[in-house]
């Protein structure tokens, strides 16, 4: 069922709390200097609608993973390469208008209650409390905790106990909750989840409305033929995906490393590839599920492989090579090669629908990159001849942006984890909290 959005609510003279994604890349020299401001500038309608109604905003985000402090404090002094103000600075700019910082997401009672219509608020990384979204382990080797059964359920119940109460004290600064940030959506935290509990009406955001919207569309009423696409390292990673699209797509292309372990569950030489050995049963098992369902499932049939795995920017420090067939003892693939290129482009541009997670191979070095890059540019002609295509999320993103089609995309998901969560038909809990239309 549909979500309630900011359209459906009464904005003029309330002050609505919204959570949004302002975990940016920054500097590693420790300027403060955002170097990618996308998370900000996809927050920009969602945030403007509001003022543009006449209402008020606090908004809160998290930055990184900062050291969490102990329940009911703040994280220690040493976390301030995670501090959200810069991105404060940086808003006003782009806002034009001057945004509150608060230095403690949890103090913020003065600023709040002073706010008036069309003003606006930023609270200080909401992961500077263990009770946003810190976790409890029953044993863990490095601290040397070997918790009982009994202390295990005690420390889980405090820890429930802290995550409501700071919901309840987030949801005091606002009259209406508004989640924005998709990419948190799948994390049943304080900010995102726990704190529509105690703050009514909840409703998404633009941004989030958005992602929804593709992803749930693409997944549940695909225009056929649909095609999807998975890269990246591991098979483990993309389980429960792989599993649930046989149940929707037309054809499921493999590659990057995980698509090494299906190899070998084919009986072929992987060399030293990347291989999950553990895995190759579930591989087998879901290549003969595709074969039973009628599905294509596309694996790469010639790689671009190395001697070793580049330590350089520019691979110079590898010898690569082509190969069509079994992969050498002692050589890796690192990239699939022009035919696999030609295999899976031929699929791709016969598709109505495309959903994309995860690259074909080590991108990021200029001699590996062919794969991803030829892949890409299939993609880009789905929204030219009047389909759809979805990226979805982390290195795809990336190497989207990095190909120079980003605009040539249907949708470019702000979310790697939870849009994998999506895929995976999972519900996501901040996206379950929002009340429905």
């Amino acid at each position: 069922m549909a979500k309630k959005t900011l359209r459906d609510v009464e904005l003029k003279g309330k002050r609505v709390l919204m959570r949004v994604d302002f975990n940016v890349p920054m500097a590693k020299d420790g300027s403060g200097k955002i170097t990618d401001d996308t998370r900000i500038v996809a927050a920009l309608p969602s945030i403007n609608y509001v003022l543009e109604q006449g209402g008020s905003l606090v908004l809160m985000s998290h930055l990184g993973r900062p050291k969490g402090g102990k329940l009911g404090a703040p994280a220690n002094p040493d976390n301030a390469a995670f501090t959200l103000k810069p991105v404060a600075e940086e808003l006003s700019k782009k806002l034009g208008r001057e945004v509150k910082f608060v230095p403690d997401c949890m103090a913020a009672d003065e600023v709040v209650a002073a706010l008036r219509p069309g003003e606006v608020a930023l609270l200080e990384n909401t992961r500077f409390y263990k009770a946003e979204d810190g976790k409890v382990k029953k044993d863990d080797e490095k601290k040397g905790i070997h918790l009982t059964d009994e202390e295990f359920a005690a420390q889980k119940a405090e820890l429930k106990a802290a995550r409501q109460e700071m919901a309840r004290k987030l949801a005091s600064y606002g009259e209406i909750y508004c989640n924005d940030a998709f990419g948190t959506a799948h994390r049943a935290h304080a900010s995102t989840a726990v704190v529509a509990d105690y703050l009514q009406p909840a409703v998404s955001g633009f941004l989030l409305e958005k992602e929804i919207k593709f992803l749930g569309d693409a997944v549940e009423n695909p225009v056929r033929p649909f095609v999807a696409i998975l890269g990246g390292a591991k098979v483990s990673d993309k389980l429960a995906v792989v599993k649930n699209l046989l149940n929707k797509v037309d054809t499921l292309i493999i590659g990057g490393g995980m698509a090494y372990t299906f190899k070998k569950a084919q009986g072929l030489k992987i060399g030293a590839s990347l291989c999950e050995d553990e895995q190759v049963a579930y591989c087998k098992e879901m290549m003969e599920a595709a074969a039973t369902k009628g599905i294509k499932l596309l694996l790469p049939v010639d790689n671009v492989i190395a001697d070793k795995f580049p330590a350089e920017k520019d691979a110079s420090d590898i010898k690569i090579e082509l190969c069509d067939g079994d992969i050498p003892d002692g050589w890796m693939g690192l990239d699939i090669g022009p035919k696999s290129v030609e295999l899976f482009s031929e699929a791709v541009k016969g598709a109505r629908t495309v959903v994309w997670n995860g690259p074909m191979g080590c991108f990021e070095f200029a001699p590996l990159s062919k794969g991803t890059y030829g892949v890409c540019e299939a993609v880009a002609t789905v929204k030219a001849n009047g389909g759809t295509s979805i990226i979805g999320g982390g290195d795809s993103v990336s190497a989207v942006k990095k190909s120079g089609k980003a605009a040539e995309m249907s949708h470019i998901s702000t979310g790697g984890g939870a849009s994998l969560e999506f895929l995976e038909g999972k519900v996501l809990p901040g996206v379950a909290a929002l009340g429905d239309k």
